[in-house]
């Protein structure tokens, strides 16, 4: 089982979490809003999520829609209750306006989080300088995945740095796991493991009826042995 792909799947309420288990997720990114891509969702939501599944959960801190922390204080709060109600994962990333990284916004939410491993999401993708971006992380507590499409347009433009950011793990700053996901298709997925990528992530693709739609289990189901 050691060398399984992971499988991270994005649910916004209790629906889409057991079906995206059912279908053989291997952990869940919470969000609310995807309208503005992924904000924070409730400390209730959380908890019945929690309560209804076994797998683990990875919560997104963001409060507003694009990259800027926005108000580091009611992150650092969101972090803080969620924390409370039993989280232990979260999903974060703050660009200042010149797409440099925000580490004063980024060490704010972490002196909440407490040692809890984290990801960090597309942010990288906005990025001035994905390398950069990396090695000026590289020594923050708990982050152990970097989501990204290696491209803002998403996984088909940016195949060709996420093959070659693969070829760099275990130099400075390319520890953290590379979980793909943003635009990314099944046909994308050889590839990737081939490169020895071995995490991808779903949102779109989970429903196959659009986002108005929950999760589909058989959708996830194609994934995972697609994977596997």
């Amino acid at each position: 089982m050691s060398n399984r792909a992971l499988l991270e799947v994005i649910a916004l309420d209790v629906e889409d979490a057991v079906a995206a288990q059912a279908g053989g997720a291997d952990r869940l990114e919470l969000v609310t809003d995807m309208a503005a891509d992924g904000l924070t969702p409730s400390r209730g939501t959380f908890a019945a999520i929690r309560s209804a599944v076994g797998i683990p959960l990875r919560v997104m801190l963001r409060l507003t829609d694009g990259f800027a922390a926005g108000d580091v204080d009611g992150l650092a709060r969101a972090a803080r209750e969620l924390r409370a109600e039993g989280a232990e994962e979260f999903v974060l990333g703050f660009l200042h306006p010149d797409g440099s990284p925000d580490l004063a916004a980024v060490e704010a939410v972490l002196a909440e989080l407490d040692g809890c491993r984290w990801t960090f999401h597309r942010a990288i993708d906005r990025a001035a300088d994905r390398d950069g971006l990396r090695k000026a992380l590289a020594d923050l507590p708990g982050l152990d995945t970097y989501l990204t499409a290696g491209a803002a347009a998403g996984v088909p433009e940016g195949l060709p740095v996420l093959l070659a950011e693969a070829e760099r793990r275990g130099e400075p700053g390319y520890g953290p796991r590379i979980m793909v996901g943003g635009g990314l298709t099944l046909a994308h997925v050889p590839a990737l493991k081939e490169a020895g990528i071995d995490a991808f992530h779903i949102g779109g693709a989970a429903r196959p009826a659009g986002w108005a739609r929950p999760v589909s289990a058989a959708a996830v189901a194609e994934w995972r042995a697609a994977l596997d």
